[in-house]
């Protein structure tokens, strides 16, 4: 909604629908929070009707007239304990019921919300700073769902005021009628506060969004940071985003804390007036003065109550400013489209071909009418100048993205026509940028999946790992830590490898996954799974020489399309292009040698 659209009311009523929303789910829990703000709210009136009563039977008859007490003091303390016993149960209830409402609720919006992102398509992730996505799923879903600590206390003091009104109306309809201004004239300030304040909130959410993304920047990018030197400089970033979320905080709370100057003045001024014409009346003989005591003790007793409604009305503004963040991402429609095609149990590898194949990065073409065709068995090198959408290619075979135009099947199946998870278990990525997780080597290769001890070795040993593995403290069962950072990128790329060899893929694609590891270690991994009779077809993203010759065959890719296909030799008697790009691979492969000798 355009802030230009924004009333009280609109504000409200998209704070009730969101509320809805929430208690929906719940309803249960929602209803017992309830009912214990209703039961402590009818022992607040109980109690105001006791004390009117030990007013008018036991205080004044005493005092006035000497009356004896005898018998009248336990049953005075019996009704005032009751009373403080009911409405000890009903704060237990209540309160028990409302924390579990909002951690639940948290808790299934979180999970809902990482569900919903992993259905979306690699391209809305590339489009997104991570430190902010971290913001939504923390500070906005608890900011989005903080109305509903106080809502079912709310909601039952709702029910105290409109008792608590009618009580006093009973007693005497003009002091009724006070009250009842004097709460309707509070209510609307409370609304109109909230709403002065939602666009503040937003731009509270928006600030720890920035916060948090600038975080997650400095964190990540810490060995740059340091190598470079520019620790004050980065410092300085985040204390200039970090200052704009102390400075709308702190607006936030002037502005409150202005309106709460008022809403908790007006009360008490109203018990004032009040009683005064309370105390008229009793003179002239229309109330006793029991009936006054629990008037102003009612009042007394919702100051607080009518300040929690206001809680909850400028709740709900702080809530829907940090749900609108969350709505956002789940507003975001880019899934991933699925048939319902099986993986196949056939063992064995499997052919690829792509047919008319093209791609765009934000309407810039990477890839047009590209076409490919790979024997099953093969070990493919795709080679082409940086920028000419090799990678891409890798990530367009293993279905991260999807071509634009044309289509890439694997066996004859289109990679679109497979089910959800299912294309996984034919094929298999591995990057440049081994991702690992803070987990021990055994669960970085499985992730969560079933394999035995040989099946796990196997693929240690095939992926060139198995040295520096034994090597370690604890071998497979060695804590790795976050992103993998006690080991080198070499053998961070050799687990990641290791990981998608065990699930023995039909189409294996190598992205420059070995590009960290050294020439021979690489020329050695290589030709040990060339050797080991794998059930896949290999393709990989190659930049060195060694590798390229390895291949069985060639993919050249220039000017957004293959440009030549087959064995090394005789790409290097047709493809001009290709002869220089290699010339310029061992050129650069020579020179790093000497540099290194």
């Amino acid at each position: 909604m355009s802030t230009d659209n924004l009333t009280p009311w609109s504000v409200l009523r998209d704070g009730v629908r969101l509320i809805a929303r929430f208690v929906r789910v719940h309803p249960a829990a929602f209803t017992i929070a309830v009912l214990g703000a209703a039961v402590y709210a009818g022992a607040i009136l109980g109690s105001s009707v006791v004390m009117g009563w030990v007013t008018d039977v036991v205080i004044i008859p005493v005092l006035d007239e000497g009356a004896s007490y005898e018998g009248l003091l336990v049953t005075a303390g019996a009704l005032i304990l009751g009373v403080a016993t009911v409405k000890a149960v009903g704060i237990v209830v209540r309160r028990t019921a409302a924390g579990w409402l909002t951690f639940k609720t948290r808790q299934d919006v979180r999970n809902e919300l990482l569900s919903h992102q992993l259905a979306l398509k690699m391209s809305w992730f590339s489009r997104q700073n991570i430190g902010d996505l971290l913001a939504v799923a923390d500070s906005d879903v608890d900011r989005g769902t903080d109305v509903l600590s106080p809502l079912p206390y709310g909601t039952g003091v709702s029910l105290l005021l409109v008792g608590a009104i009618a009580m006093i109306f009973a007693i005497d309809p003009w002091l009724g009628l006070g009250a009842l201004v004097g709460l309707v004239i509070v209510i609307a300030i409370d609304i109109r506060g909230s709403w002065i304040t939602y666009v503040m909130w937003e731009e509270v959410q928006k600030s720890r969004g920035r916060v948090s993304a600038a975080a997650h920047e400095s964190f990540d990018g810490a060995l740059t940071v340091k190598a470079l030197g520019r620790e004050t400089y980065v410092s300085r970033h985040f204390r200039v985003v970090s200052d704009g979320l102390r400075d709308r905080l702190i607006q936030i709370n002037s502005t409150w804390t202005n309106y709460q100057v008022v809403i908790r003045a007006l009360p008490q001024a109203l018990i004032i007036i009040l009683v005064a014409a309370g105390a008229a009346r009793v003179a002239i003989g229309d109330l006793t003065a029991g009936n006054v005591i629990t008037v102003a003790y009612l009042l007394a007793l919702l100051a607080f109550p009518i300040q929690l409604v206001g809680f909850v009305l400028w709740d709900i503004a702080g809530s829907r400013a940090g749900w609108q963040r969350v709505q956002a991402v789940f507003d975001a429609d880019e899934y991933m489209e699925y048939g319902e095609q099986f993986a196949s149990e056939a063992p064995g590898p499997a052919p690829v071909s792509g047919g008319s194949v093209g791609f765009a990065y934000d309407e810039e073409p990477i890839l047009q009418d590209l076409h490919l065709d790979l024997e099953a068995g093969t070990t493919v090198a795709v080679v082409g100048a940086t920028a000419s959408g090799k990678s891409t290619l890798a990530l367009l075979l293993a279905r991260l993205w999807d071509p634009g135009t044309g289509d890439i099947a694997l066996d004859g199946r289109d990679l679109r026509s497979f089910a959800s998870s299912e294309l996984p278990k034919e094929v298999s990525y591995v990057s440049q940028d081994a991702f690992l997780f803070d987990d021990t080597v055994r669960g970085n290769i499985t992730l969560g999946a079933e394999f035995s001890e040989d099946e796990i070795a196997h693929a240690v040993r095939f992926a060139g790992a198995k040295s520096f593995v034994s090597d370690l403290p604890n071998g497979l069962d060695t804590q790795l830590g976050e992103r993998g950072t006690t080991l080198s990128g070499g053998q961070r790329q050799r687990i990641a490898l290791a990981r998608a060899l065990i699930r023995k893929p039909r189409l294996l694609i190598l992205d420059d996954a070995t590009s960290a590891v050294d020439p021979s270690v690489e020329a050695e991994i290589l030709r040990s799974l060339k050797g080991a009779a794998l059930p896949s077809t290999v393709v990989v993203v190659a930049y060195r020489p060694a590798t390229i010759r390895l291949a069985d065959e060639v993919v050249f890719v220039d000017q957004k399309k293959v440009m030549g296909h087959g064995r090394h030799e005789e790409l290097l008697n047709s493809s001009p292009g290709y002869v220089r790009l290699v010339q310029a691979y061992e050129e650069d492969a020579l020179r790093l040698s000497q540099e290194a000798s």
